[in-house]
């Protein structure tokens, strides 16, 4: 039985990618225990980061970020993009609709998602140059 499917969807643990800067590389993870993906939506979701960067000192320099935006990273036990930030592929894998309970939007245990500024990797597509090139 592979990881993810070990733990029951009402306690998974997921990976969130923090994004400041695609053009600089600038990300935190953030790890989150005990998420029920049956209950959760992408909103709360959205709502329950913003929370921990407004409240924790070691989140003050992603504050001034407009985080709008959850795309899909990676599940556990799948091949993972060759890009360090972000998969810059399969724009399906945003999740648009903040109504929408994490399980139907595919979240398992062991999840990475990334949360960003629209605008921002939608430049950074455009124009994917890092600051060390």
């Amino acid at each position: 039985m592979l990881a993810n499917e070990a733990r029951p969807k009402s306690d998974a643990t997921i990976t969130i990618r923090v994004i400041k800067s695609f053009q600089f590389r600038t990300t935190r993870s953030l790890v989150m225990h005990h998420v029920n993906l049956e209950i959760i939506t992408v909103g709360q979701l959205k709502e329950n980061i913003r929370q921990v960067i407004q409240s924790q000192q070691a989140w003050k320099a992603y504050r001034n970020v407009q985080l709008d935006t959850i795309k899909l990273y990676t599940k556990a036990h799948s091949a993972k993009t060759t890009n360090l930030i972000i998969n810059l592929d399969h724009d399906d894998w945003i999740l648009n609709e903040d109504n929408k309970v994490l399980a139907d939007v595919g979240f398992e245990h062991e999840t990475e998602v990334s949360i960003f500024n629209r605008a921002h990797y939608e430049a950074f597509k455009q124009d994917p140059k890092t600051g060390w090139d």
